[in-house]
């Protein structure tokens, strides 16, 4: 019975920091698999993200003493780890057949942002959009989520530990958001997440507040807006180090009936809906995906959005301003 009672059966795994066994048993994640098989993904700091065989009529690992597989870690700078990795998600996109891994990188008080990587098998290996398997010493992308701020509001940080979700055929990413005025504080975000045509996940750049999903015209789309280029600076170490937020802070720009943005005829934009692109300041991303959706900094009930991924893999968002 989903309500309870529950009754304690024993350890599933447990952190132990010796030259045997150097984990840290927090953050589980279980799946069931296409198989039906159990896994629960786990892990942070120190040793990466580990895979365990759970049986399900115990709830406890198949194997006795067993502490899985690692598929997830971070790079290193100069010897130091690049930041924490921690808050591991799994789900599966029947839409295209793969397993997806959401990771959480960085210090959860401040620069926290998500990272994922994909697998056709709920085993792995999981590989991020270049091709790099998530359990080498690289920093994998895409990321899609990060510390923000739109003009006027004083931004959130602490921006990850994500659940993933499916719901009425949507899918949703709920993680922890920390005001930037005063960051011991945490709220629950949900924001909704789309697809590129390729496979990779995108998320809103607002909270999700149920708004009606229409379509959006192109004669929409002109006007003012704010949008935000993500970029990343890596800070090796945890919280001592990490000790910025590193805000992505929006700036103006306008588009222009026509194609051209803020007047400038060597800027463009086109749409084929719902995808948007944009070819601004020496920089054009493709597949920006446009909805509907709540402007929370200013209390606007209904405007447009987009959300995308640049060539770095790196979040790219804007909203209208109305």
């Amino acid at each position: 019975d989903p309500k309870g009672p529950f009754r304690e059966k024993g350890l599933v795994v447990t952190s132990l920091d010796n030259n045997v066994r150097q984990t840290n048993a927090i953050d589980p994640t279980v799946i069931v698999d296409k198989n039906g098989a159990h896994w629960m993904y786990y892990g942070s700091a120190w040793d990466g993200i580990y895979k365990l065989e759970i049986d399900p009529s115990t709830g406890l690992a198949v194997r006795n003493d067993d502490k899985g597989v690692r598929v997830a870690q971070r790079a290193f700078t100069n010897g130091k780890v690049n930041g924490n990795v921690e808050g591991a998600e799994i789900i599966y996109n029947s839409e295209f057949d793969m397993y997806y891994l959401f990771i959480s990188y960085d210090w959860l008080q401040t620069k926290y942002n998500v990272r994922v990587g994909r697998s056709q098998s709920s085993t792995g290996p999981f590989y991020d959009m270049f091709g790099n398997d998530m359990n080498q010493e690289i920093d994998d992308h895409p990321m899609i989520l990060a510390p923000y701020k739109f003009a006027g509001h004083g931004g959130w940080q602490g921006v990850s530990h994500p659940g993933v979700f499916e719901k009425y055929g949507k899918f949703f990413i709920g993680h922890q958001g920390r005001p930037g005025v005063n960051s011991f504080y945490m709220v629950m975000h949900t924001r909704q997440m789309f697809w590129t045509p390729d496979g990779w996940p995108l998320v809103s750049s607002q909270r999700y507040a149920t708004e009606e999903e229409t379509p959006v015209e192109e004669t929409e789309l002109v006007g003012d807006w704010e949008w935000i280029l993500f970029d990343y600076r890596i800070v090796p170490g945890y919280a001592d180090e990490q000790v910025s937020a590193d805000f992505q802070v929006s700036e103006m720009i306008t588009l222009d009936q026509g194609g051209t943005i803020n007047g400038d005829a060597s800027s463009s934009w086109s749409y084929s809906a719902p995808w948007l692109s944009i070819s601004y300041n020496g920089t054009t991303v493709q597949n920006l995906r446009v909805e509907r959706g709540r402007d929370w900094e200013n209390e606007v009930a209904s405007t447009v959005l987009f959300t995308g991924l640049g060539d770095e893999g790196r979040p790219v968002w804007g909203k209208k301003l109305e």
